[in-house]
């Protein structure tokens, strides 16, 4: 049995949070957390040193990654879990994700400088090498030239979808995400799917292909769910067998979730590790060489 409390949903600046993997690792053990998934967006550079950090924390990481898919109209986010990060499929569409990402920020910076006092290289300056660029790192350029108050505030006005500023960027379909993650022997799980009610566009029919092609679970407890949403996850995780998963989403400071603020249980965390074929989880202390196998 795995120790709690585990948190299945983190990010570092490999992607859009503020700290980096080892000092996101760190922060988990201040915590209290027995176990944390790395999950940055559509990246898996930031692996080898969560692992190496935990190994020095004593805490379990769940290596994945926040896989950006498309539906619709709808951004929606798959969580991937231990899954083959050599995978040629997951390789090359992440990299593709990654350029799309890369695109769409510039259009959108472009936008942005015709009304505001903002920069291509102001941007720049909230990322680091290697990182997947996207809007958070847009947000911080205005929260430092003083366009808004913080990242929150700049997603509910000038980088809200409705600001006359967005703009798509390729992405997947969930099904594609789900069936790619499936084939490197990873474990999916739909991340935050009823954040403001945004997914409830996703039917039975939908949900069921989803399933069918190896859907593990849903991400129901979230602060983004809102309660209705939640009432209808649980029936949704009902009708289907899915599992459930809490998680914190936890971003640094770039965002007030808070690590283990929502929690999985750890029988479901034992489900999804059984399930897998891709890649190991780390947990500490249970094998010295693991570190560098992983």
């Amino acid at each position: 049995m795995l120790n709690t409390p585990i948190d299945l949903h983190t990010h570092s600046a490999v992607s859009d949070g503020t700290e980096t993997p080892t000092q996101l690792i760190r922060s988990a053990a201040r915590a209290g957390l027995a176990t944390v998934a790395l999950t940055d967006h559509d990246s898996t550079a930031g692996w080898q040193e969560a692992i190496s950090a935990a190994s020095v924390a004593g805490i379990n990481v769940i290596p994945g990654m926040e896989l950006s898919t498309n539906f619709g109209p709808a951004s929606v986010h798959v969580l991937a879990y231990l899954f083959d990060p050599l995978d040629r499929t997951i390789v090359t569409e992440t990299a593709r994700i990654r350029d799309g990402r890369l695109r769409r920020a510039e259009r959108i910076v472009e936008k942005i400088a015709l009304d505001y006092d903002l920069t291509w290289d102001d941007v720049l300056a909230e990322s680091s090498d290697g990182t997947t660029l996207g809007r958070p790192h847009i947000a911080d350029a205005l929260v430092r030239k003083g366009h808004v108050a913080n990242r929150s505030a700049a997603f509910e006005s000038i980088l809200h979808w409705q600001g006359g500023y967005y703009e798509k960027y390729y992405a997947p379909s969930p099904l594609e995400g789900v069936k790619m993650i499936v084939a490197a022997g990873g474990v999916p799980v739909l991340a935050h799917p009823a954040a403001h009610g945004k997914y409830r566009s996703m039917d039975d029919a939908v949900i069921r292909e989803l399933v069918d092609h190896g859907l593990f679970g849903l991400e129901v407890h979230h602060r983004d769910n809102t309660d209705e949403g939640k009432a209808w996850l649980m029936t949704v995780v009902k009708k289907f067998g899915l599992e459930i998963t809490g998680s914190s989403d936890y971003h640094g400071e770039g965002k007030p979730n808070r690590l283990a603020e929502n929690t999985t249980a750890p029988d479901v965390l034992e489900k999804l590790i059984a399930r897998a074929t891709g890649s190991q989880p780390f947990i500490a202390g249970a094998n010295p060489a693991q570190e560098e196998t992983s």
